[in-house]
């Protein structure tokens, strides 16, 4: 280390913190490397897989999460994107136009999967950093 210069370590207050740190990250890095907007979600979602094991990290792609309705089970279970070291969910979005309904989305695979971290990525930003929107769910 270069005298004068202190070198930065991130503290974190949790896993969940730690992950969604190297998932932004890397959601970054991917919408750069393929260029910014305009692919399919399937493709972001591949790319962000691939550099998330990478980095590392335990990832589940197209998680099925059932759903119970009163005691039955119903026939169809929801789908999550990506779930990061059994601990956090990515929700993968490619659109011109962000709508809130997808965090709603995000809450609700939180609470049926009892986790606490949900991360939204909106690959359709011209900068993906505006795109990132974190759910946290109180349980």
């Amino acid at each position: 280390m270069e005298e004068g210069k202190k070198e930065k370590k991130r503290k974190f207050s949790s896993r969940e913190d730690e992950i969604s740190y190297e998932i932004i990250g890397a959601a970054i890095e991917v919408h750069k490397t393929l260029g910014g907007p305009g692919l399919l979600e399937s493709v972001y979602e591949e790319a962000l897989a691939w550099e998330l094991q990478n980095r590392g990290l335990l990832v589940d792609r197209q998680v099925t999460v059932p759903i119970k309705y009163k005691e039955q089970v119903l026939a169809t279970p929801l789908r999550v994107d990506l779930l990061v070291d059994k601990l956090v969910i990515v929700e993968n979005k490619s659109v011109v136009s962000y709508n809130s309904i997808f965090e709603a989305q995000t809450l609700t695979y939180l609470r049926l999967m009892n986790l606490r971290l949900g991360i939204v990525i909106n690959f359709g930003e011209k900068f993906v950093k505006r795109g990132i929107h974190r759910v946290v769910n109180g349980l």
